[in-house]
């Protein structure tokens, strides 16, 4: 089963009016990064607009609303809880006061030194009114500010108490400040759109909304965006190291859009090739676990020789089966959420690619649809590294008893899945296939090792928690 994803975010600047319209067309690009909750902020003279709903953007955005939402700048955001109950409380933005302004702030990721920081602000006679990490990154911003009177300073000072991955849409005024963890741990994009600028997390949600994407925020950059225009630029200080999320290639980001100037189909490509060189297997089918893993499934068809066929076909109005609230449900919705086609299993010899496991629960009840259907022999190849840790930085996988890679091996995986064998891609093919160096990723899940200090695990480079 694919790990829970994080958020999504999008702020836009225009020169004329009328943000809330690629807002939303934005945060419906962004849907698969979250689809328990939706927001949306913009500011017209002053005055901060909001709305914010459970549920997915098209069921809470009607026209009525969008046109309340006047001004020609605004944030948006999609949401899966990592930190913080999952209730409307929690959506994003969040409305907060940065003195005597109204100010609205949206994130995605995870800060690993949460508590420490809320405990820090409550000694200083802060009142968090939720126990989103959102509100305390807001909250801490505005302590500084109170401070130095300079917002972009503001910024660039709370976030060197801040320990974590995060990208940030803080819409303040007619201003919306995006930035991002000096790591570039969560993705950031920066482009044009008619009549102005904007942010995203991915690439694609720029181009969804008639624009174009320029480039990724820098790691550590915090950007200004104001009337239509990129204002100003300025950095967190940082050490000049990257950890890039390797899921974001992986499974995370859309396959059509760009990650840190990979192109995630290219990626997911290369990995089904290298996956086919270094797991081959006789068989009659290669079959994708879709929609996630059709790239991989294609590379590794063309890889080995055997042909590619849709045999398992996807429901589109089921929501992702890892978003639900408990595992029961997430397991009787892969009934409706999937459907062998009949007749096209039956008797054959099936490789059934998968992006990723992380618990195994969802694949046990893919494979016992594929053998249900007739499936003679199923071997999985999976295109990703076994999961073996948690990760701290925005995926729901904390526990390492829950992941199923965890003190086992291939054929203990196997059995456990009811495969006839399973194997991983290598942990220097999925390097290789992403194109960037080992040092540039954050691969903490994978190796146990990871780009901040987190208390009990070992660490790569950067500061201590104990530090701040």
């Amino acid at each position: 089963m694919p790990p829970r994803e994080f958020c999504g975010v999008v702020g836009v600047s225009l020169q004329g009016t009328g943000a809330a319209p690629f807002l939303f067309r934005g945060l419906r690009a962004l849907q698969h990064r979250g689809q328990e909750s939706a927001g949306i902020a913009t500011t017209s003279h002053g005055t901060m607009h909001h709305q914010k709903g459970m549920g997915l953007v098209h069921e809470i955005f009607t026209q009525e609303l969008l046109d309340s939402l006047r001004g020609s700048s605004g944030i948006g955001h999609v949401r899966y809880p990592t930190t913080g109950a999952t209730d409307l409380e929690n959506a994003q933005p969040i409305i907060v006061k940065i003195r005597d302004e109204d100010g609205a702030i949206a994130h995605n990721g995870d800060i690993v030194n949460f508590e420490r920081v809320r405990r820090r602000l409550q000694a200083q006679g802060v009142d968090l009114l939720g126990n989103a990490d959102t509100e305390m990154m807001a909250q801490s911003i505005a302590l500084e500010f109170g401070h130095t009177r300079d917002l972009e300073a503001a910024i660039r000072r709370a976030c060197t108490t801040l320990v974590g991955g995060y990208a940030v849409v803080f819409l303040v005024g007619n201003k919306v400040y995006a930035f991002r963890d000096p790591l570039g741990i969560r993705p950031l994009v920066f482009g044009t759109v008619e009549g102005g600028v904007a942010v995203a997390s991915e690439s694609v949600a720029l181009e969804m909304m008639g624009g174009k994407a320029i480039r990724d925020v820098e790691p550590g950059e915090v950007l200004v965006l104001e009337r239509g225009q990129l204002a100003h630029s300025s950095h967190i200080p940082n050490s000049g190291e990257t950890a890039h999320c390797m899921f974001e290639w992986v499974y995370f980001s859309r396959p059509d859009s760009v990650v840190d100037k990979q192109p995630c189909y290219d990626v997911r490509y290369r990995i089904g090739q290298r996956l086919a060189k270094e797991a081959p297997a006789e068989a009659d089918l290669v079959v994708p676990v879709p929609d996630s893993a059709r790239p991989q499934a294609l590379g590794f068809s063309a890889g080995t020789g055997i042909p590619y066929a849709e045999a398992l076909i996807k429901s589109r109005f089921v929501e992702r089966t890892f978003i639900l609230p408990d595992q029961k449900r997430r397991e009787l919705e892969v009934q409706v959420k999937l459907h062998p086609v009949p007749g096209l299993l039956k008797g054959k010899r099936v490789v059934l690619v998968d992006d990723s496991i992380v618990r195994g629960t969802t694949l046990r009840a893919i494979l016992l649809m594929v053998r249900s259907a007739g499936a003679a022999h199923v071997d999985v190849r999976v295109a990703c590294p076994p999961i073996r840790a948690p990760c701290y930085f925005g995926i729901d996988m904390k526990d390492r008893r829950q992941l199923i890679a965890h003190d086992r091996t291939e054929d203990e995986v196997a059995r456990l899945v009811g495969a006839d064998s399973v194997h991983y891609l290598s942990l220097p093919g999925l390097v290789e296939s992403i194109g960037l160096r080992a040092d540039e990723l954050c691969l903490g899940c994978l190796t146990g090792r990871y780009p901040v200090e987190v208390p009990e695990e070992r660490h790569r480079f950067q500061k201590s928690l104990a530090e701040f």
